[in-house]
């Protein structure tokens, strides 16, 4: 039997904050203005032909204008108000549909930059903030460094009320804590199966009892049917932390972060502050989050010099 202490926190947040004002009859002042427009026009059309037209005519023309009006000022599509939706259907439409993300005229595409039909002076090329990262895991961004910290998630709906008070207390801590911006990703991306499964079966071959390489090769069987007929998916939790100065800021960034990943794994998440390998590899994996890839494994750092074996 729980006590009263044992109670969950509760927090009460109003869902209607950005919701507009009532004026008269459960309408807005923009639906008010719509069909008062509409209702004026109207208005002036039976003024100006009521008596020249039959009324079935006359029907058939303000009938059509009333429904849109009511469509306009009471419909919804997407979240917006029908009126902001078509107008930014009507902008998307007027607007150029090749933007360089870019002042001035595109550069030339790189060469390596895949082939297009494209004239090389209007492909536009991404520049990414991050232009160096060293061994450390620092990114240099150019006006501050950033120091990437993965960490799991912690389920707070299994915990007691006390619990997730005090899970509660000491994130808000942490938050608090902080003396610099700080970005927390959370991102879902495709789980590569398939390389999974092929490195088990490759070490199947090397287990000498039978009974186990067998199961091995079930596994992997199984890994690799759950690849072909699902869309397997994993979370990621990236917390990336800054610090600006021209002095010592890559000691700084490692410091927070390295701060961060203690406040949060006392909160029961497992962290770890990336050195450069596996920093580059989050980066390189969320450039492309629709290509399975593996993150766990670290790439070589733009800078780093590819060898092959010797001869």
């Amino acid at each position: 039997m729980s006590s009263s202490d044992d109670a969950a926190p509760h927090a009460r947040i109003p869902a209607d904050v950005d919701t507009p004002d009532k004026i008269v009859y459960g309408l807005t002042a923009r639906q008010l203005a719509i069909l008062a427009v509409a209702g004026v026009t109207g208005y002036g059309i039976f003024r100006a032909v009521g008596t020249l037209l039959p009324q079935p005519v006359l029907l058939a023309i303000l009938t059509p204008l009333a429904g849109a009006a009511i469509v306009l000022a009471l419909g919804r599509r997407d979240g917006l108000s029908m009126d902001a939706w078509l107008l930014a259907a009507v902008r998307h439409t007027r607007s150029p549909k090749r933007l360089a993300p870019a002042a001035g005229r595109p550069t030339a595409a790189p060469a390596w930059a895949p082939a297009t039909d494209t004239p090389a002076a209007t492909v536009p090329v991404l520049r990414l903030p991050a232009t160096a990262i060293n061994d450390t895991g620092v990114i240099d961004a150019g006006s501050h460094a950033v120091a990437l910290v993965a960490c799991t998630t912690v389920n707070i709906g299994l915990r007691t009320g006390n619990e997730q008070a005090a899970l509660i207390a000491g994130y808000g801590r942490w938050l608090n804590s902080l003396s610099g911006p700080v970005q927390i990703v959370i991102s879902a991306q495709r789980v590569d199966l398939s390389s999974h499964a092929q490195r088990i079966a490759d070490n199947a071959e090397t287990i000498a009892n039978p009974a186990l390489a067998d199961a091995a090769r079930d596994y992997a069987d199984f890994l690799d049917d759950l690849a072909a007929r699902r869309d397997p998916l994993w979370r990621t939790v990236t917390v990336a932390v800054t610090a600006a100065g021209d002095k010592g800021r890559d000691t700084e960034v490692l410091r927070r972060a390295e701060h961060a990943a203690s406040a949060l794994s006392a909160l029961g998440a497992q962290t770890a502050v990336l050195d450069g390998g596996r920093a580059a590899a989050v980066l390189t994996c969320a450039a492309d989050p629709y290509t399975p890839a593996d993150v766990t494994w670290a790439r070589a750092l733009p800078d780093a010099a590819i060898t092959g074996p010797g001869d």
